[in-house]
């Protein structure tokens, strides 16, 4: 028997890059999607992408073959495909094409390891937070880190979001710490140590569920592949 190899077009056109998923069904309520020139407005058509020809406004789409770049992201890069104040994006650094897109965000002032990849499956996975992929950062502060630090940061800091705990703490110096979270909010480290009084300098994440920084060099890239992640 032939294996089913159909998805939902929304998934379809996330995985082509296209647009997200929430974005892909707008297209399809909106009429702009078509399957063999039919045109298709159900949420819950599917596709198979070897056989079917699916055009977006009329232009067809096929899928780049999947590929995955880890990036040891430098300071004053931002993690945006495109951006109106003329800053230096991370897709700077890696090749045009296929295009890819960063999976999830390191600020303008923080550096080290970035994902960036096609796979829009992958990239729903790592970032949507029911998943709860945990990611390893190292922080140097400007002050002299109090020995509650630990406590403190396990027990959790109240921010705008909620309580934000850090999974895991360990001293690597006298200001200089190494923090494992799952949340994933915007600054969230920064924010967790402003709290507690204490100026982040540098903040340089070194891993994102298995796959680690190692010995990447700065502003470089290298291609892997999907099992490493």
């Amino acid at each position: 028997m032939k294996k089913e190899n159909k998805i939902r077009i929304a998934k379809f056109l996330a995985d082509a890059g296209v647009a997200s998923r929430r974005k892909a069904e707008e297209l399809i309520i909106q009429g702009k999607i078509s399957i063999d020139n039919e045109i298709i407005t159900n949420l819950a058509t599917k596709v198979d992408e070897d056989t079917d020809n699916i055009r977006v406004n009329n232009k067809l789409i096929k899928p780049d073959k999947k590929i995955y770049y880890l990036l040891n992201k430098p300071l004053d890069y931002i993690c945006s495909v495109k951006d109106p104040h003329n800053y230096q994006t991370v897709l700077q650094l890696v090749p045009d094409n296929p295009r890819v897109v960063p999976v999830g965000r390191l600020d303008k002032n923080s550096q080290g390891l970035l994902l960036l990849t096609n796979d829009g499956d992958l990239t729903y996975r790592l970032t949507h937070p029911k998943f709860e992929v945990k990611k390893t950062y190292l922080v140097k502060t400007k002050q002299v880190l109090d020995k509650n630090i630990i406590r403190l940061l396990k027990q959790g800091v109240n921010l705008e979001e909620g309580k934000a705990n850090a999974d895991q703490v360990k001293l690597v110096s006298r200001n200089k710490l190494e923090i494992v979270i799952h949340q994933g909010w915007k600054r969230q480290i920064r924010r967790m140590m402003q709290e507690l009084g204490y100026h982040v300098e540098e903040l340089t994440r070194i891993q994102e569920g298995k796959l680690k920084l190692g010995d990447l060099p700065v502003g470089k890239y290298k291609k892997i592949s999907k099992k490493d992640i």
